[in-house]
């Protein structure tokens, strides 16, 4: 299997591989015991406790980095299916007292560990990470962090709440933490593009869900079902354009470090014969001062044809700024900066960001600074989506006081 492979989050086999504080020093440690709770002093100088929410392959893969990173121990696991929590408490070396399952089985987690790392499909991610934070614990949150505009709202309540009572918080966004894309936004920041004239964003890949197919077919009015082939269900994964294209929506903001204007578009599910899920959405996203983005996505085979992959350009009066997930990021014209190629962006983005939250506790930095910027791009998933769904201009203002909540309908399962 190449590298290329392995790191693409576009392709079928990576994109789902199968998905508290404690001071630093003892001064400090003592310093706290008049004021910490009894299971923050209990992890001073010590590891980190952490418990998986969500055994899935992503899940269990990345929990299996935090093992790795020597910071933390994986102390419980919880996942709705048995045998998924089984799976991964074997591979993780969580006791079988430590695994709970049910839709309420993380609630009993909680009272094992001080720091989650939530990896559940996104629409249990608000409910989740509010329950994290309301037991004291640090919270490693995947994106998307909500499939909905008051599960958006909720995350980011959640983690000024984190702030408030020193817990940290961190969403894990991969290219946030990949030193070319972040140099390369500094320098744009600092002008290099010039003035923005306009941009181009796409998603183009495979149906990283096949997998789940035969599990769909089999029943798709089946519960149980749905919650294993979840990446199928527009409710429980928030459509294509939240689960995924997020990757690239996120770069886009990034780049514009603005709320949009308005979003307008199409989309439809044509070619994937499962699901209710889009394969592909078109869209254009308006940015003040009449400057516009516009966006396409596609998880049906593209034949070879290319540019395929996460990509972004933004066209500026001074240069072009080009950058790709596991690919070139590059800024041309004027102000040329060469960048490089981060072909394990996949996996080093997570690394990454697993020492920097173990660094946040430990060094007790509670800012949470990847909050605001994640709920930002979220929303702006639902801005097109709803956009797409409609087939009419939505706009950004009237978009965030939707108190719409999409409701999975999950009859007969289980606590």
């Amino acid at each position: 299997m190449s590298e290329r492979r392995k790191i693409s989050i576009a392709n079928t086999n990576t994109g789902r591989i199968s998905r508290r504080g404690f001071m630093a020093g003892a001064g400090a440690a003592a310093l706290s015991l008049t004021v910490a709770e009894p299971r923050v002093v209990r992890s001073a100088g010590s590891k980190v406790n952490l418990g998986l929410i969500g055994c899935g392959g992503r899940g269990t893969w990345i929990a299996d980095l935090f093992r790795q990173h020597g910071g933390y121990n994986v102390a419980a696991v919880a996942d709705y299916f048995k045998d998924r929590a089984d799976n991964a408490g074997e591979k993780l070396g969580v006791p079988a007292t430590n695994r709970f399952t049910g839709l309420s089985g993380y609630k009993k987690l909680l009272e094992k560990v001080d720091a989650v790392a939530i990896e559940s499909p996104p629409y249990f991610h608000p409910e989740q990470a509010a329950a994290a934070v309301e037991a004291g614990c640090h919270v490693y949150l995947a994106k998307p962090i909500a499939v909905d505009v008051p599960g958006c709202h909720s995350i980011g309540d959640s983690g000024r709440r984190a702030s408030r009572n020193k817990r940290c918080f961190l969403v894990d966004f991969q290219t946030r933490a990949d030193p070319y894309y972040i140099e390369a936004l500094k320098r744009l920041r600092d002008g290099a593009l010039g003035d923005f004239v306009f941009g181009e964003a796409i998603y183009h890949a495979n149906c990283p869900f096949k997998r789940m197919y035969d599990t769909w077919r089999s029943d798709p009015d089946n519960s149980e079902n749905r919650l294993r082939a979840w990446g199928l269900d527009r409710v429980l994964s928030g459509d294509i354009i939240t689960e995924q294209n997020i990757h690239t929506l996120d770069v886009m903001s990034w780049i514009m470090d603005a709320e949009p204007v308005s979003a307008v578009g199409t989309g439809g599910r044509t070619i994937r014969p499962v699901g209710t899920c889009n394969d592909h959405f078109e869209l254009l996203f308006e940015y003040p001062n009449k400057m516009s983005i516009t966006f396409s996505s596609k998880q049906f085979d593209g034949h070879g044809t290319q540019p395929d992959g996460i990509r972004n350009r933004m066209f500026g009066s001074k240069g072009v700024l080009e950058t790709e997930y596991g690919g070139q990021v590059i800024l041309r014209g004027e102000n040329f900066y060469r960048g490089g190629s981060s072909p394990g962006i996949y996996k080093d983005g997570a690394v990454a960001n697993i020492a920097t939250f173990h660094r946040s506790i430990v060094e007790g930095k509670f800012n949470n600074p990847t909050v605001e910027p994640s709920v930002r791009s979220n929303l702006v998933t639902i801005l097109g989506r709803t956009a797409a769904y409609t087939g009419r201009k939505v706009r950004w203002r009237q978009l965030v006081k939707s108190t719409e909540k999409l409701d999975a309908n999950l009859k007969g399962v289980k606590a």
